[in-house]
């Protein structure tokens, strides 16, 4: 007896041991793919953090341009190469926000509508004093690509034409709504932030028809299309504010409502614009200034 004791002591040791060196490998086992789990994520994010907005290049479509226009034209081209790059750097700080359309909502679709505009400018300019490029419009849809493949093609797509980033900031159309549309539309965002406030606002816009007079007979049916489309806009904006509740952080509304919003009513505007400058007229001043929204209560 005195010897059997000893021996069975000495197997329940060695059994605790196997135990507990299985319950070691499992616990390195699952340290393992933890770590692996974690590192497809971090692939993941930074999949999606290299992405980059890619637009057709203008520069190289353009026909000869008179040397009357050269100041005009640079001018616009500057301004779509800054117009990617803030659409870009919104497509970096904005990982997260909104529902699965969020990047076409709010970036990719609001930067179509500026590209139309300056496109259209830039066709102008031309036509004052040759022939009229045409096709132009077809260069204003920019899709999301790869960093190195969208770096390429994007911003310094347009940069090459020679044009500074100064000259683009003068551009007092597009280039205006964009910079103020955060400072004018801060209260909007403010009160949309909450869910039971923001179910019971709408948005609220100046009215454009009331401030144009004289308009050219010839200028009358583009006028009022695009009169009416920026009616549209704003239901548009309103049927996406009551569809969103909850979506986003505390900044969504401004970012991927009232911000699009504005940009897409600055580029109509100008084409109202636009459409007097084609009959030698002058639009009514002070019209830029009626581009920004904001939220009132239902």
């Amino acid at each position: 007896m005195s010897r059997g004791l000893p021996l069975l002591h000495r197997r329940r040791i060695l059994v605790s041991g196997a135990i507990g060196g299985i319950t070691c490998a499992a616990v390195v086992v699952g340290a393992a793919m933890a770590g692996q789990d974690d590192g497809s994520g971090d692939a993941n994010a930074s999949t999606k953090a290299a992405q980059t907005i890619s637009c057709p290049a203008v520069a190289g479509s353009l026909p000869e341009i008179p040397a009357e226009a050269r100041a005009e034209v640079d001018r616009n081209l500057a301004l779509l190469g800054t117009q990617i790059a803030e659409a870009d750097k919104r497509l970096g700080t904005s990982q997260g926000e909104g529902g699965p359309n969020f990047v076409q909502n709010a970036i990719l679709g609001p930067l179509a509508d500026k590209r139309k505009s300056t496109l259209d400018r830039i066709a102008i300019s031309i036509g004052r004093r040759a022939e009229k490029p045409t096709g132009l419009d077809a260069l204003a849809e920019c899709t999301l690509s790869g960093g190195e493949a969208g770096a390429g093609t994007g911003a310094g797509g347009e940069a090459d034409s020679g044009a500074t980033p100064t000259a683009a900031a003068s551009e007092p159309a597009d280039g205006g709504a964009e910079q103020g549309s955060g400072a004018e539309q801060g209260g909007g965002a403010d009160a949309g932030s909450g869910t039971d406030e923001g179910s019971a606002q709408t948005i609220s816009c100046p009215d454009v028809a009331s401030k144009i007079s004289g308009v050219p007979a010839a200028a009358r049916a583009e006028v009022d299309r695009n009169l009416a489309l920026l009616d549209t806009q704003i239901a548009e904006a309103d049927k996406r504010l009551g569809t969103s509740q909850g979506e986003g952080g505390p900044n969504f509304v401004q970012n991927a409502i009232l911000g699009p919003l504005k940009d897409k009513r600055a580029s109509t505007i100008d084409r109202i614009e636009l459409s007097f400058s084609r009959q030698g007229s002058t639009a009514p001043s002070g019209l830029d200034a009626l581009a920004g929204c904001s939220l009132t209560s239902g």
